[in-house]
């Protein structure tokens, strides 16, 4: 599996029922490493070729800059940016962040770094139901979401959206710690 002998990524598997996936997000609220979650009703990744990247309106969007950079150089993976249909351009603002950082790793390590803007149909809060619900037509092997960085009234009551992302996918889903002082990545 990719994941085996990777101290960067935290591996945690778990059922895909809400409140086992809950209690594995709370456990993960402090982790400083990106976190992947597998599930009984997940695809093993044998070759990581596409890694989905859906891009919000939020600012701790561009903290999967670093993940989805470091993936691709270490798998040769194409990246997959999904920029959210918003009225305002905040999402387009944090995929052209993304990009920049891709291109900067590109110009000073000399590798070659694919990526690809795609057209999300959905605004910023629909964003993750759209990435999960398109598998097909992105045939990604890996979801990159950004956590929440608090639970909000309807978190606590309808559940967080990266929860409803992880028990509806296919495919493993990495989670980034969106707190800065909790970001870490070796590069």
């Amino acid at each position: 599996m990719i994941w085996d002998n990777n101290e960067d990524i935290r591996v945690v598997s778990c059922d895909n029922r809400s409140r086992a996936l809950q209690r594995a997000l709370n456990d993960c609220r402090e982790e400083r490493r990106p976190y992947v979650f597998l599930t009984p009703t997940m695809r093993e990744i044998t070759a990581l070729k596409r890694i989905l990247v859906p891009v919000t309106m939020l600012e701790e969007e561009t903290y999967k800059a670093e993940i989805c950079t470091y993936l691709a150089r270490k798998t040769g993976a194409r990246i997959l940016l999904l920029p959210a249909h918003d009225y305002g351009s905040h999402a387009r603002n944090n995929t052209n962040k993304i990009i920049s950082h891709i291109e900067a790793v590109r110009e000073r390590t000399g590798e070659e770094i694919a990526y690809e803007v795609l057209e999300a149909r959905q605004d910023s809060f629909h964003l993750y139901s759209e990435a999960v619900s398109r598998q097909r037509d992105f045939a990604h092997q890996l979801l990159v979401l950004t956590a929440s960085r608090e639970y909000g009234l309807d978190d606590l009551i309808f559940g967080p959206p990266e929860r409803k992302a992880i028990a509806r996918s296919q495919v493993p889903v990495m989670l980034v710690n969106p707190r800065a002082d909790l970001f870490s990545l070796c590069d």
